[in-house]
């Protein structure tokens, strides 16, 4: 059974964040599914076999990770560079998602260091903080292990990496997902997970994953960021 978000919280120090969906929709204006068509071309132009369900993938991270199965490090290497410029460029018209700014904000002034996860290109997330203005509120960011795909979510390196750079431990730490494998890796390191239910039929999804807490809608992490403004300024 789920717990509240307020209990998750409790007790806990560093807050680690997903970077596509809990912070922005990073293929808000540029279709992901134009960008994984792009990543498979570049699969065939070099010889590789793209199975059924790669080539029904509308998910270019999907893609990506599937090149790791083809053993081939020059390709993934390749499709791996691609897929950040796409990201690079998608940033530029991502939408940040509602209450975003207010949690990581307001987890600051809660004295609670502040970190990305995320298995897109760290160049990307970097780009999309300077242009919110978000920097200065962020400890650390953990993008992938560019030519590692295999080493993504639900892989648990990088929340174990992210811990270590912050100096703490897995329990001190509440990570906030948006899907099963953020959900898996945090747990697989012993941090306590909160689902982010941005889509209808992902509470199931997130709670069969093993989060501690659900938080859901448009307005999902409104609660979040109430409870570390609370936090921040007790009455």
């Amino acid at each position: 059974m789920t717990r509240t978000l307020a209990d998750v919280l409790a007790g806990t120090g560093p807050l680690l964040l997903d970077f596509d969906g809990p912070i922005c929709a990073v293929f808000a204006t540029v279709p992901s599914a134009e960008v994984a068509a792009q990543l498979r071309h570049t699969l065939t132009a070099h010889g590789a076999p793209v199975p059924e369900h790669v080539a029904g993938e509308t998910d270019p991270l999907q893609v990506l990770r599937y090149t790791a199965d083809l053993e081939d490090p020059k390709l993934t290497a390749r499709v791996d560079e691609q897929l950040r410029d796409a990201e690079r460029q998608a940033i530029n018209g991502a939408t940040p998602t509602p209450y975003a700014r207010e949690v990581i904000v307001a987890a600051h002034h809660a004295g609670r260091p502040l970190a990305i996860v995320s298995n897109n290109a760290d160049t990307a997330i970097w780009a999309y903080l300077t242009a919110q203005r978000l920097t200065g509120y962020i400890a650390h960011v953990t993008g992938r292990i560019p030519g590692h795909p295999e080493l993504m979510k639900p892989h648990p390196r990088p929340v174990a990496d992210t811990i270590a750079a912050l100096g703490t431990e897995p329990a001190a730490c509440v990570m906030i997902g948006d899907s099963p494998s953020d959900i898996h890796a945090a747990r697989t390191v012993g941090v306590r997970a909160i689902g982010y239910a941005n889509k209808p039929g992902k509470r199931q999804r997130l709670t069969t994953a093993g989060a501690d807490a659900i938080t859901e809608g448009s307005h999902g992490l409104a609660e979040v960021a109430r409870l570390l403004h609370h936090e921040a300024h007790p009455a």
